[in-house]
C-alpha cells in the first residue's frame, strides 16, 4: 500500500522505532515508491540512530536513482530531489483549507476582532503595515533559498530561545491545612498590592479606621464581600494583612461598569472620603492591577513560528483524528517549515469520570491507553519541533490549580519528540516572546459572573481580557475552580504576558488588550452528547500559528 501522506511516512517510521526531519518526510513523500523508500531507509540507517534525516534519505535515493538506466544526472542530484520534493509536497497541501487572519470569525466570515480595550491597535491580527509586500517577497525568497540550499538549514537549534518560568512541578508544599490558605492568599495580596502601590496613596485597614471623618483615603485589599443596598448602591468589603474596612460605590458615581466586573478574592485599590465618624470609605475610583496600556511585547530576531492547540482529548468517541491528521500532515509541508514550537494548552486526553455518562462517549476506556494514544498521534508532529504542554482538567492530574505537570509514568508515556511537560499555568519564553499558558477552567467561572456584553462563550478572549485585568488566572475562591494552597500564588500574573494562552471552553478567540494578543485555541474534539446538553458547540480543528516576530496571527481550519 503506497504511503501517500505525510502522517503515513511519520507512523510507519514511528513504528519503526524512528522519529523523523521534516525535509526527510518530504524526500520520502516525494519518492515514486514511497512505501520502498521508508523501508530502504530503515534498513540502511545506522544501528545507534534515533531520527532520519535528509542525508539518511538521500543516501538511498541517490543509490536507487544510480542504479536506474535512463535517469540523467540532474535527476539524480540532491539539489533536484529537494526541488522536485518541494513541488510535490505542495501539490499535497489541503487546498480545501482555508486560512484565516485575525479579523476572521470561525465561519469565514470578516468581523472586528478589536475590542475597546486595544487602544488604538490594528482592528485584526493582519500584517503590520512594516512588512510590505516586496519585504515580505524578499523574505519568501529567503526561506525558499533555505529550502534549496543554497544557505544553512533553517531549523538551526542554536537559534532557538526556551525557557519555562512559574512551573511549580515538584514544588507543591501544600497540605491543605487552614495555614496553607492563609500563606497563599497573604503571597496574592503582597504581589498584586505592589503593583496598585504606585497608582494609589493607600493605607492600611487599621490606620483608615484611626483616621478623622472627612479625610482622603485609598485602601488596597482583597474583595470580601459585594452586596448591594436597598437604596442601590453597592458595598465593597476589602480586607488587608491588618482587617477589614468597608467602601461605598454610589450608583451615581459612573462607577456601576466597573462595579460588574469585581470578583470575590481580587485585589482592589478603592480611593474616596471617609463618613463622618469614619466608619466607612465613600469611593470615588476604583482601580484593578490590570496591564499598562504602554506595554510594549518582545519579538524574535528572525521569521519564526509557534502553533498554539489546545484540548485534543484522545480517547474520546469524538475526537477528529482524521483533523488531526491534516494538521500533522500540513506542519510536514515547506508551507510550514517556520512552525518550530507547538504550545499545547491542556486536556491531551479525554480522560476518564470528567463528567456523568462519560463513560458512554469513550472510545478508550483506560487512562493509560489514551495517554499511549495521544504519544502516538504526537509522533506525527515533525520530530524537530519544539514542545510545550501543561495539563488540563481532563487530564491525569489533581484538579486544583496549580496542576503539577503529570507524575514520571505518564511523563514516560508521552516522551516523544523532548517534548517539555510543565504546570498549569507556567510561562514560556519563546526567543524573546512570553506566552502565559493557562488551561482556563476558571474562565467558566467568569463567563457565569459577569454580564455577557464582558465575558462570553462565544467570545472567549474577553474573558481573558478580565483575568489579565485582574492580573490573576483564577481569582475566585470557593467557586467551579478548585484552587490548591501554596505557600506561593502560582496564579498571579505577576509578569505582563506577550501572548496569553488557553483553552478549556472549547470556543476559538482571539484579541488583544493593551497590547497583549489573548488567544483561545479552540479544540480537536466534535461535539459530545454532554456539550450538546448545556449547549456547547465547539470550533474544533483549527490551529492559531502565530508568527514570533511580528506577533501577527493566522489561524488555519483541518476540518
Amino acid at each position: 500500500m503506497p504511503l501517500e501522506s505525510n502522517a503515513r511516512i511519520v507512523k510507519e517510521l514511528a513504528r519503526h522505532g524512528y522519529n523523523a526531519e521534516r525535509e526527510a518526510v518530504t524526500l520520502l513523500v516525494s519518492a515514486p515508491d514511497s512505501a520502498a523508500a521508508v523501508e530502504s531507509v530503515v534498513d540502511r540507517a545506522p544501528d545507534d540512530a534515533l531520527r532520519i534525516t535528509s542525508d539518511h534519505v538521500r543516501a538511498v535515493t541517490n543509490d536507487r536513482s544510480a542504479s536506474e538506466s535512463g535517469r540523467s544526472a540532474s535527476e539524480s542530484t540532491p539539489g533536484t530531489s529537494d526541488t522536485d520534493a518541494t513541488a510535490r509536497a505542495d501539490e499535497r497541501t489541503h487546498e480545501s483549507t482555508p486560512t484565516h487572519t485575525g479579523d476572521e470569525s470561525p465561519s469565514g466570515t470578516v468581523k472586528d476582532r478589536s475590542p475597546v480595550e486595544t487602544e488604538g491597535s490594528s482592528s485584526g491580527l493582519d500584517r503590520s503595515p512594516d512588512r510590505s509586500a516586496d519585504s515580505s517577497a524578499d523574505s519568501n525568497a529567503d526561506r525558499n533559498a533555505d529550502r534549496n540550499g543554497d544557505t544553512p538549514p533553517h531549523h538551526d537549534p542554536d537559534l532557538r530561545e526556551l525557557e519555562i518560568g512559574n512551573d511549580m512541578t515538584g514544588r507543591s508544599t501544600g497540605t491543605g491545612e487552614y495555614g496553607d490558605f492563609v500563606r497563599t492568599f497573604r503571597d496574592r495580596y503582597e504581589r498584586l498590592s505592589k503593583v496598585l502601590r504606585g497608582r494609589v496613596n493607600h493605607r492600611p485597614a487599621e490606620a483608615i479606621a484611626e483616621m478623622p471623618g472627612g479625610s482622603d483615603a485609598a485602601i488596597i485589599g482583597l474583595v470580601n464581600d459585594v452586596r448591594s443596598t436597598k437604596s442601590g448602591h453597592w458595598l465593597v468589603e476589602l480586607e488587608d494583612t491588618t482587617g477589614t474596612f468597608p467602601a461605598l460605590i454610589m450608583k451615581d458615581k459612573g462607577l456601576a461598569d466597573l462595579v460588574d466586573e469585581i470578583l470575590m478574592d481580587e485585589c482592589l485599590a478603592v480611593e474616596g472620603t471617609l463618613a463622618d465618624d469614619s466608619g466607612i470609605l465613600f469611593a470615588d475610583s476604583l482601580h484593578f492591577p490590570d496591564v499598562p496600556r504602554t506595554h510594549r511585547t518582545g519579538g524574535a530576531d528572525r521569521h519564526v513560528q509557534a502553533a498554539l492547540i489546545s484540548d485534543v482529548h484522545v480517547g474520546s468517541d469524538e475526537f477528529m483524528a482524521d483533523a488531526w491528521r491534516s494538521f500533522t500532515d500540513w506542519l510536514h509541508t515547506p508551507e510550514a517549515e517556520p512552525v518550530e514550537y507547538l504550545l499545547l494548552a491542556g486536556d491531551m486526553v479525554e480522560g476518564v469520570g470528567v463528567y456523568p455518562g462519560q463513560d458512554e462517549e469513550l472510545e478508550i476506556v483506560d487512562i493509560y491507553d489514551q495517554y499511549e494514544a495521544f504519544a502516538e498521534h504526537l509522533k506525527e508532529v515533525p520530530a524537530d519541533t519544539e514542545i510545550v504542554m501543561i495539563p488540563g482538567n481532563h487530564d491525569a492530574v489533581r484538579l486544583a490549580e496549580p496542576q503539577p505537570g503529570f507524575n514520571d509514568e505518564i511523563r514516560s508515556i508521552m516522551d516523544v519528540h523532548d517534548a517539555q511537560i510543565v504546570s498549569n499555568p507556567a510561562t514560556v519564553s519563546v526567543e524573546g516572546v512570553d506566552v502565559l499558558m493557562y488551561h482556563g477552567v476558571s474562565l467558566d467561572e467568569v463567563i457565569a459572573e459577569l454580564p455577557e456584553e464582558k465575558a462570553s462563550y462565544d467570545e472567549p478572549h474577553k474573558a481573558m481580557y478580565q483575568l489579565l485585568k485582574k492580573r490573576h488566572v483564577a481569582p475566585q475562591f470557593g467557586g467551579h475552580t478548585r484552587v490548591a494552597p501554596e505557600e506561593r500564588d502560582y496564579l498571579v500574573i505577576e509578569d505582563v504576558p506577550d501572548v496569553f494562552h488557553t483553552g478549556h471552553v472549547h470556543k476559538l478567540g482571539w484579541g488583544k488588550y493593551h497590547n497583549v494578543l489573548a488567544v483561545n485555541s479552540g479544540c480537536w474534539q466534535a461535539q459530545t452528547d454532554f456539550q450538546k446538553s448545556v449547549n456547547i458547540d465547539p470550533d474544533a480543528g483549527y490551529a492559531p500559528i502565530l508568527d514570533l516576530d511580528t506577533l501577527d496571527m493566522t489561524v488555519r481550519k483541518f476540518s
